[in-house]
């Protein structure tokens, strides 16, 4: 499609590692679903070794659908250092994926998703799981870690939008 970008969404997780892939069509601003899915690690496995697991299905995901830019939610603060620290270290997995691959990464709060996503920031996941199903006019809710990937990456989709615009506008 012309003017068309395909844009990875990942919601990192040291356990539970969602993906989403869309394509974002500059005309007429369209985002249609592409694919989704969760990668999941033994919990009995260090976390090492759950580290290189989600590299590994980061970058088969790159592989297989061959995005242009990649975009990732950012950690947020959480009352438990070691869920934090953790959920660091996954995304940075992540991260490191893409940037292996010389991919763009680009950074979204959940804040920032929600709002993209629902209108409102303080949504609950409920509530961002079926937007993204309304708006990608999906058959079925996808899983919760799959639904906020498609949601990073459809934030990302209307980011982009909104920059070429603004682009165009400036000049």
């Amino acid at each position: 499609m012309h003017g068309s970008k395909l844009i990875l969404g990942i919601d990192p997780g040291s356990r539970a590692t969602g993906y989403g892939v869309v394509v974002s069509c500059a005309a007429g601003g369209d985002i249609a679903f592409v694919a989704t899915g969760v990668i999941r690690t033994s919990a009995g496995s260090s976390l090492m070794s759950r580290l290189k697991k989600l590299y590994d299905g980061v970058d088969e995901v790159i592989a297989e659908f061959a995005p242009e830019v990649v975009a990732v939610e950012e950690v947020f603060v959480s009352r438990n250092v070691q869920s934090a620290l953790k959920l660091g270290h996954a995304r940075a997995a992540a991260v490191m994926a893409a940037l292996n691959r010389g991919l763009q990464v680009y950074e979204y709060t959940p804040l920032e998703i929600k709002k993209a996503v629902v209108g409102y920031g303080r949504a609950d996941k409920a509530q961002v799981k079926k937007m993204v199903s309304v708006l990608l006019n999906l058959s079925r809710v996808p899983a919760a870690d799959a639904a906020d990937a498609l949601a990073v990456a459809m934030c990302h989709a209307q980011s982009d939008r909104l920059n070429s615009f603004m682009k165009l506008k400036v000049r």
